[in-house]
């Protein structure tokens, strides 16, 4: 296998820039830039690099990892020079010269799994950690890389092998009483507590995956009902343009922050309306572009305008979309919420609890001018995706998820093959495929295209 070399430190102005090689040939390109002839595992030695002709590119330090005791189980070497652009291309053509080809994107890390150093969560881990838009999303990411979340997969992985074992046994032994799975109840015992076990890593993961992505919600309204004021009282700063004038708003506008440990990216939009404007009218397709799209749509209105005394939001919201969007994707903020009279206000409170919250959907009355309410907002969008994730959560994927619900319909499968059909060759076919779903994770099986598009998200150098 080739030696691979790439650039481990941003591009740019810095103190030190790092260069990273592995592969068996890596100790000796070391050897040939620094003139010297050995180097200690584990130790850094200063040294002076150079080029073909003796000329000095830069001086810095090597620090030599013997395989397999390194990131990537091979020989892996470490240049560590001055920052810049120009000295760490120079270093980087001097290591192809002598022979090292460009490490693509993941490749490292990959190496690292493909030698078992790794297993396919910590790799993903380590981009996540990267990633991470939030400490708390961090946190959880380098305790999946710590191989939290592989030990919980891999105890569910051994409970499956041994529930195959006595399944299979039982096919292959039929006339052993000790063995007679049908009527004992033993299997069906295990196989319930392996289903209870798998719905609880299946809820940690949920938490780990909102944390990783966190949302997409999408602010949509009439023209002046505050969605840009709303965009920037969440955002704490002054993101999109407010006025006074209708249809401000021209395209859509991304932001995105961390609001009580959630990620939420934010899309402000033009406001929905009939126009003649052609620029407007191409915002306004826009936006409804972006509410197909939305995880969360916070229909925003003003309470003093835009429902009539006969009218209710939730009959607002079906002129808007179209359609009356899900209660589950659906949150409505009532604006300006301070302007209300006491009067108002408790015509308000009756109409939400007779017409909205009846019907499943929520209701959050703000004030982006003063931030009254704001904070309701952000509970109840924690509330609405089911954030609530506990103090040692795991980061992880939607891939994830795919695996442990296929993992939860072969096991459903085989319980109603157990305990209706009593039929032990279709159980045990459900609990192997109940193992190859759940493999997928820490990737005992899984196919090399999907590695591929793993590892190729990965920055250059990891």
């Amino acid at each position: 296998m080739a030696t691979i070399a790439a650039i481990a430190t941003p591009l740019g102005r810095g103190g030190v820039g790092v260069i990273r090689l592995s592969g068996s040939r890596a100790y000796d390109m070391a050897c040939a830039l620094t003139g010297k002839s050995t180097f200690t595992p584990r130790m850094a030695s200063f040294c002076r690099f150079y080029q073909a002709d003796g000329t000095v590119i830069d001086e810095g330090l090597v620090l030599f990892f013997k395989g397999p005791h390194s990131f990537t189980g091979e020989d892996v070497i470490e240049l560590q020079g001055h920052g810049g652009v120009i000295l760490q291309n120079q270093l980087l053509a001097r290591v192809f010269e002598l022979g090292a080809k460009q490490a693509s994107a993941g490749e490292f890390s990959y190496r690292a799994f493909d030698n078992d150093k790794l297993d396919l969560v910590q790799a993903e881990a380590i981009a996540d950690a990267i990633d991470a838009t939030s400490a708390a999303a961090a946190s959880s990411a380098i305790r999946s890389l710590s191989g939290e979340f592989s030990q919980k997969i891999n105890q569910l992985l051994e409970q499956l092998i041994h529930l195959r074992l006595h399944v299979e046994a039982a096919i292959d032994f039929p006339d052993e009483e000790d063995v007679d799975f049908l009527s004992d109840g033993v299997i069906q015992s295990k196989l319930e507590q392996t289903q209870d076990k798998i719905q609880q890593v299946l809820a940690t993961a949920k938490q780990g995956q909102l944390l990783r992505d966190g949302i997409h919600v999408v602010l949509a309204g009439r023209p002046n009902a505050g969605k840009s004021s709303l965009l920037n009282r969440l955002a704490g700063q002054e993101r999109a343009i407010v006025t006074d004038v209708a249809g401000t708003t021209r395209d859509t506008l991304q932001e995105t922050v961390v609001l009580n440990g959630l990620t939420l990216h934010l899309t402000d939009t033009a406001g929905l309306r009939e126009t003649e404007d052609t620029v407007e009218r191409i915002g306004i397709e826009r936006a409804r572009t972006a509410i197909t799209q939305a995880d969360m749509l916070l229909m925003v209105y003003d309470v003093t305008r835009d429902v009539e005394e006969e009218s209710t939001p939730l009959q607002l919201a079906e002129q808007l979309f179209g359609e009356l969007p899900e209660a589950k994707r659906l949150l409505i903020i009532a604006n300006k919420s301070d302007l209300l009279s006491d009067n108002d206000k408790e015509k308000s409170a009756a109409m939400t609890q007779a017409e909205i919250k009846n019907r499943g959907y929520q209701q959050v009355n703000v004030s982006c001018e003063t931030g009254i309410g704001i904070d309701n907002l952000v509970e109840a969008l924690c509330e609405k995706v089911g954030f609530h994730p506990p103090e040692n959560s795991l980061i992880a994927r939607t891939r994830h998820l795919d695996a442990l619900r296929r993992t939860a319909n072969f096991l459903a499968e085989a319980h109603e093959q157990l305990t209706v059909f009593e039929a032990g060759e279709l159980v045990a076919d459900s609990l192997r495929q109940a193992q190859q779903s759940l493999g997928e994770i820490t990737g005992e099986f899984s196919a090399d295209d999907l590695l591929g598009k793993i590892f190729g998200s990965f920055c250059i150098g990891k």
